[in-house]
């Protein structure tokens, strides 16, 4: 039991060790189950090929039932919204609030079971903090900032009340914006923004140019950041703005869109400076926590001992806070072990070739070969990555070397040519070919490649590369791939980008990941220990 642990329970028994199921409603569903403090899965709504951002499906929750070892003794609901057409209702805890959350007790299938609601504020933080390296039994600094929420916070325990200190609202939100009011295909009267936008706008930040944004478009920008709310709003109320509709890749839209990141980054950047005078550990929740570049500014602004940013940020970490909270008010500690491959297992549905493609044991050597030829490669393994990244589990991989890679690999995933592809290299390689040699196993900060015409398509147009660094403990297969590879090549580098249809979750299937491979015409995939290749159809 650590320092800051309580040895209370619930009804005189010790709950400490319970069994939980926990929930996020809502966008960017998922259900994630813990015991003793260790988390056993957690699967979104939206992996296994369902809409990207999506709500748990029925089909999610019985594999997460099968998936379960034993019966929760605690069902825990993260808060949530559900709009209606005069007001918002609150779904368990609601959206915010710094409370702790209640215990109840429910009688799911006639068996009597604990149900723990909180908010789904509360869940970005101790979810945050619980996967962090810091102790959660000492003062923290905590950012969560989203498409909602967009506060500092600072932490003392888990026990202890956290002080909220308000920055913005909605700074996720009023970024993705800026890239609705430029984009001609984006409707007026549509929801807004939409979902996809904030990660196209980062990327559309690496095509701007050294010049200053003209005043009309730095005008644009400050009425977004200084509207009181965009909900409700839409982007015909921007009818007759600088750059609305001049179509996103416009030179002068990409110096607004910098001048946008930087600004938001600046507001927030001086608020921390205020509120934390003395330097503490920073964690991070929140959907803006997948910005690398932001993250990178964090980390080297001076301001704090240390920063971590979970690979599950977003909402898709939501149900883990949530579990964790309980944890909390049964007695437990804030800490979880946790693994990033702790999403669902792959589904084993093929025992034979399918027509047209021959199955044969991998031979890395020899993949290696047709890799540094130009082939695009599905590379499937184990359990899928939990968050929105693909880490070598459900990932395509190409040559970096090779300039077109790019170009091939967004014509496969039916993305738009300014989209970049990251980057996946060997740990103890990556000073030979960035300006930080740190390691992020987690893809979450950005670096600059020293040659960028030694990989030219694992970097982006401002030669920036969201990198992911793998070690042999941190996913030997995809080691032992880029050791093989470095040794036939002297690089040590792979584009590596996620196995999805657009607009969907990884794909999780052995099955359908042939069907994917056929409908892209890509004609090899490694699933496991087992190599298929396309020879006809």
């Amino acid at each position: 039991m650590t320092e800051c642990q309580s040895s209370e329970s619930h009804q005189g028994q010790d709950m400490s060790k319970s069994a939980i199921l926990a929930m996020k409603p809502g966008h960017d569903g998922a259900l994630a189950f813990m015991v003793g403090g260790r988390l056993e899965y957690s699967i979104e709504g939206e992996k296994g090929s369902y809409p990207r951002n999506g709500p748990i499906t029925i089909e999610s929750a019985i594999a997460a039932a099968c998936f379960t070892p034993v019966a929760p003794d605690v069902i825990a609901l993260g808060g949530w919204q559900k709009p209606l057409s005069t007001s918002f209702s609150d779904i368990g805890a609601g959206y915010a609030g710094l409370e702790p959350g209640k215990l109840t007790t429910i009688s799911p299938f006639g068996r009597s079971t604990m149900l723990y609601t909180s908010s789904h504020e509360r869940s970005h933080i101790f979810g945050a903090i619980a996967m962090s390296p810091f102790s959660a039994c000492r003062q923290l600094a905590v950012l969560v900032w989203e498409g909602i929420l967009g506060a500092f916070y600072t932490w003392t325990g888990p026990r202890d009340p956290i002080r909220r200190h308000h920055v913005l609202t909605e700074p996720g939100s009023r970024f993705a914006a800026l890239f609705c009011i430029a984009d001609p295909e984006f409707p007026d009267k549509a929801p807004w923004p939409s979902r996809n936008a904030a990660g196209k706008l980062m990327a559309l930040v690496g095509l701007a140019d050294d010049r200053p944004p003209q005043h009309s478009s730095v005008a644009l920008v400050e009425s977004i950041l200084t509207r009181a709310s965009l909900w409700p709003s839409f982007k015909a109320d921007y009818h007759g703005a600088p750059l609305r509709n001049c179509g996103v890749t416009d030179p002068e839209f990409c110096r607004a869109a910098k001048y946008m990141s930087d600004r938001l980054f600046e507001i927030f950047h001086r608020a921390a400076k205020r509120i934390f005078p003395s330097p503490l550990p920073l964690v991070i929740g929140g959907g803006c926590g997948l910005n690398c570049e932001w993250n990178s500014r964090w980390r080297s602004c001076g301001l704090f001992t240390g920063v971590f940013v979970p690979p599950t940020a977003n909402d898709s970490g939501s149900a883990i806070g949530t579990g964790v909270d309980a944890q909390v008010a049964l007695g437990g500690s804030c800490e979880i072990e946790w693994d990033v491959y702790s999403g669902p297992p792959l589904e084993a549905d093929l025992t034979t070739a399918p027509p047209g493609w021959t199955r044969q044991p991998l031979d890395v050597v020899a993949l290696c070969e047709i890799i540094r030829a130009g082939a695009v490669v599905a590379w499937v393994h184990g359990r899928a990555e939990i968050g929105p990244r693909a880490l070598g589990n459900r990932s395509l991989v190409a040559s970096a070397q090779d300039p077109h890679s790019k170009e091939r690999l967004n014509e496969i995933k039916r993305r738009e040519f300014y989209r970049p592809i990251a980057p996946v290299a060997l740990e103890e390689d990556l000073g030979a070919w960035f300006d930080d040699e740190s390691p992020d196993p987690y893809m979450l900060y950005f670096r600059y490649a020293g040659d960028v015409s030694a990989i030219p398509s694992a970097v982006h147009f401002d030669g920036s590369a969201r990198v992911q660094s793998v070690s042999a403990r941190s996913n030997p297969r995809m080691y032992g791939l880029l050791r093989a590879y470095k040794h036939m090549t002297g690089v040590g580098v792979l584009c590596n980008t996620s196995l999805n249809y657009p607009n969907r979750g990884f794909i999780n299937s052995e099955a359908e990941v042939l069907e994917y491979c056929c409908s892209t015409g890509i004609r090899e995939a490694v699933v496991s220990n087992v190599w298929y290749r396309y020879v006809s159809g």
